[in-house]
């Protein structure tokens, strides 16, 4: 049985295409996927996301089992700043992307993909340490993404807090509409915007009020499939396509997250190992260079050997080109480092590109 989000006759009255996704009965679309697309890019869009899980520590040794569990180093919070991290297995494989928020030193709440939610709270109840108690709190929570250029103009009218004052990963307790949410400005989208997270009871309510005061923008509902070709656009990293327990962070440029030299993690001293013998395959940005569109899984190819394999791709209708992401080994992966990819037994010339893609709004208000 499928669960729903709260706003599931909602998305039906909206014609919300209902699709399976990690459990879930989601929109993919409402009117159309580049429609979608476009209006986050250019203006803003609003997502259901509440399907993601919640997980709270708590206790004297919160910071510590937080620090134990993620990459990244959470004691450099402070409280209201938030945090993209991820947690490792003891091999240095991603078991999934978090974001994890302050609210206290003995108090955090982690935010994580909503396929991996079960999994990832049997994974921290199993590695806590210390005085601190984890909770799944994600039946709790409905959880909204304002997405755009003008997410903020928009949300201003519905706040009392100067959002000007709320920088790139930083949350506060506010109403939003008089309903009491967590407003914190991240995304998956590239662009500026908000993540809102709110009761479960509230999110149908807090959803009309934020269309109600985007009527003049217009506000668009957007659904999974915009959510994914923003993401890629971006170099943000999907978890079961870019990576997952068999990928880790170093190979998967999330380096730049993985603090080796914070102390013990789970996963520190394979990951130790990985960067004292230097990677044997990393994942970089490519384009095609003749038509064609790349997929998850497809083979990549130099001079008839393989040498990788596709993780993300698309035709991206508003950059105008093919784009994706492809595991590739060592001596490959230089900017301009040409190669195929075979597309239904086509091989498709590609090249090695910087990334991201497209460099949006975010982080630019910060």
């Amino acid at each position: 049985m499928l669960k729903r989000t709260p706003l599931y006759d909602l998305h039906c009255q909206l014609g919300g295409q209902m699709v399976p996704f990690a459990g879930w009965e989601m929109p993919v679309q409402y009117s159309g996927i580049i429609e979608e697309h476009l209006a986050v890019r250019r203006n803003v869009g609003l997502f259901d996301v509440s399907h993601m899980g919640e997980f709270r520590l708590k206790g004297p040794d919160a910071l510590a089992a937080a620090d134990y569990l993620t990459v990244n180093d959470p004691k450099k919070l402070v409280d209201g700043q938030a945090q993209y991290t991820a947690m490792c297995n003891e091999q240095g494989g991603i078991v999934d992307d978090l974001i994890v928020y302050r609210e206290a030193a003995d108090e955090f709440l982690i935010v994580a993909n909503a396929a991996n939610a079960d999994k990832d709270f049997a994974w921290i109840q199993a590695h806590l340490k210390g005085d601190v108690t984890a909770t799944d709190e994600s039946s709790q929570w409905g959880e909204l993404a304002l997405q755009g250029p003008r997410a903020e103009e928009l949300l201003q009218g519905l706040v009392s807090i100067d959002l000007k004052g709320l920088g790139f990963f930083h949350f506060t307790h506010t109403p939003v509409g008089g309903i009491p949410c967590i407003l914190s400005r991240t995304g998956y989208t590239g662009e500026d915007g908000f993540e809102i997270l709110c009761a479960w009871d509230d999110t149908p309510a807090l959803w009309e009020k934020l269309f109600a005061a985007g009527k003049p923008f217009p506000l668009l509902p957007c659904g999974l499939g915009c959510r994914d070709t923003l993401r890629l656009e971006s170099r943000l990293s999907l978890h079961g396509n870019d990576i997952d327990d068999s990928t880790n962070p170093l190979e998967a440029g999330l380096a730049w997250i993985t603090k080796l030299d914070k102390g013990d993690f789970i996963g520190r001293q394979a990951l130790v190992k990985v960067k004292a013998d230097g990677l044997t395959r990393k994942l970089v940005g490519f384009e095609l260079l003749s038509p064609g569109v790349p997929r998850a899984h497809y083979k990549v190819e130099d001079q008839g050997r393989e040498i990788g394999h596709v993780t993300s791709g698309m035709l991206s209708t508003f950059l105008k080109r093919s784009i994706g992401l492809a595991y590739l080994e060592m001596p490959h992966t230089a900017l301009g480092s040409e190669f195929d990819i075979v597309i239904r037994d086509k091989r498709i010339r590609a090249k090695v590109v910087p990334t991201p893609f497209w460099k949006g709004t975010a982080g630019r208000k910060s």
